[in-house]
């Protein structure tokens, strides 16, 4: 089982040393999503540490997403945004250990997924 691991952990480590710029930011919102997912489970399992670690692994990746933009794009105002509001939701969501709103921020997240693969298809990116 140990040595499974250790493969798997190689694999992992390949695919994001040799991943696109592209590549990357879809892993990190599906990274983003799963931490999401992980602490709406830890809630309704009533275990509040696991649900505080994985949503403050969320909230760095929605921090990483803001401070990467690139602001002489327009658009790049619209995500920065989108960011600040997911941001405030998970610090509630981490206050109150309330799922429903974790709820909210998932579905904006694979939203943005859905919407970035998209791009990625568009621009002859692989998946």
């Amino acid at each position: 089982m140990a040595l499974n691991n250790a493969y798997l952990q190689q694999y992992n480590n390949s695919k994001v040393l040799t991943a696109s710029p592209a590549e990357l930011t879809l892993m990190l919102y599906e990274g983003a999503i799963k931490f999401c997912n992980i602490a709406i489970v830890a809630i309704e399992h009533k275990d509040m540490q696991k649900a505080h670690t994985n949503i403050i692994k969320t909230e760095r990746i929605i921090s990483h997403f803001r401070v990467t933009l690139d602001m002489k794009y327009p658009v790049a105002q619209d995500f920065e945004r989108v960011y600040v509001y997911l941001e405030k939701r998970l610090v509630q969501a981490n206050m109150k250990k309330d799922k429903e709103i974790l709820e909210e921020v998932c579905m904006h997240l694979r939203s943005m997924r859905d919407t970035w693969k998209e791009v990625m298809r568009a621009n002859g990116k692989a998946l």
